[in-house]
């Protein structure tokens, strides 16, 4: 296309002495057009009405700058590519916070507009053929600029705002939760005044940046708010939501976007009641993801509530004292003789008929008792994986009891 445009305007204009002279013409008329322009963008656009001064006439001056350019690069001896970085880079570089790109584009397109019409108007007719194909391709450079400076604006807002996540993620995990995090959290989109949870699993080995921002628009339809970093090769997320405040549903949420992580395991911390709160829930997911291998079978994701027992055996502490605090303790307080029918019910195989006669008691009154346990304790006795954690709290309560 490039290569046809300069043939074409050596075609119409193979000298360059006349070349220099239309130049010259047009030249006279430039300031003309600049005026014309700024005129023209009052009369089309209702935003460019509400700028201040000082933003008007950096746009009167880009407009002025590309006028300008067009002259010196059609005036050259010989026309080659031309360039139109300078144009914008007549105004500061606030002007890109302050118009959008939309904006830009409308600019561009008023400036060309008025400028064709001028050369309709005042120059001659002979001229006009080769200005106009001239323009034509002056323009299209010109509107190629205006995208990179946006894109590239676009590149180092999302690298910063990358960056600045992670710090703030890194924060949160590490329990160095202040306003000054919590303010850099509210920039980057956090609302949430109630209900965190923490997710972790394993970082996709292609394109993380992708995968983050796929589990934000994922949380986004959700109605949830969403932080996420990479972290060496495991990925962490917050999550926040009233809604998050049952676990339940946490680990509901977290099944929607689960593919975006690596392979392997994916845990669900528990919930918290802000983010402020969230080092509790980041210590049980990041105890749940070093353990899950010794749960292969489990879900994915998996509530870190759920590997308490893979928690307990790897060493945290806080998963031994939730098995015996929240699961003995409340059993052995129940009374009934539930925690009897329990142990009894294990060391027999888990069979109520045998668990009865030991206990000479009817089997109705062990699957009662059972029943009670389950509901005391959250964990069914009959269940496999619960009798394990049964069995587990079990153990760790009679090794921390008083």
């Amino acid at each position: 296309m490039a290569a046809t445009t300069r043939g074409i305007i050596k075609s119409l204009l193979p000298s360059a002495k006349t070349r220099a002279a239309i130049g010259r013409r047009l030249s006279a008329v430039t300031g003309a057009m600049a005026t014309a322009t700024v005129a023209e963008m009052e009369t089309r656009h209702s935003w460019f009405v509400r700028l201040d001064a000082k933003h008007r006439s950096w746009i009167t001056l880009v407009a002025q700058a590309g006028i300008d350019g067009f002259v010196h690069w059609f005036s050259e001896p010989e026309p080659a590519e031309p360039s139109t970085m300078d144009v914008f880079g007549s105004a500061p570089r606030e002007l890109a916070r302050k118009i959008s790109l939309y904006q830009t584009v409308e600019l561009v397109r008023t400036t060309i507009d008025v400028v064709e019409q001028q050369i309709d108007e005042v120059m001659p007719r002979a001229d006009r053929p080769i200005l106009h194909a001239a323009i034509l391709h002056y323009s299209r450079e010109l509107a190629f600029s205006a995208a990179e400076i946006y894109a590239r604006a676009a590149e180092l807002r999302g690298a910063w705002d990358a960056r600045l996540e992670a710090l703030v993620v890194d924060a949160v995990l590490r329990g160095e939760t202040d306003e000054a995090v919590l303010s850099r959290a509210s920039t980057l989109g956090w609302g949430s005044a109630t209900t965190a949870v923490v997710v972790v699993g394993p970082a996709p080995e292609h394109e993380p940046a992708q995968a983050i921002e796929s589990i934000r628009h994922a949380a986004a339809k959700d109605g949830l708010d969403m932080l996420g970093a990479v972290q060496g090769d495991r990925l962490a997320i917050i999550l926040g939501g009233a809604e998050l405040a049952e676990p339940d549903r946490a680990t509901a949420a977290t099944a929607r976007f689960v593919d975006r992580f690596g392979p392997g395991s994916v845990v669900v911390g528990p919930p918290v009641e802000h983010l402020m709160d969230a080092p509790a829930s980041t210590r049980a997911a990041l105890s749940g993801y070093r353990a899950a291998a010794a749960w292969p079978e489990a879900p994915r994701p998996v509530s870190a509530q759920d590997l308490l027992p893979e928690r307990a055996l790897s060493g945290d502490g806080h998963a031994r004292r939730a098995l015996a605090h929240d699961i003995y303790l409340p059993l052995a307080g129940a009374g009934g003789g539930l925690l009897d029918t329990l142990i009894t019910f294990l060391d027999h195989g888990n069979s109520v008929e045998a668990a009865a006669r030991a206990l000479f008691v009817h089997a109705n009154t062990v699957r009662y008792r059972l029943r009670r346990i389950h509901e005391v304790t959250g964990y069914g006795p009959t269940d496999p994986r619960d009798a394990y954690t049964l069995r587990m709290a079990l153990t760790l309560g009679r090794l921390l009891k008083p």
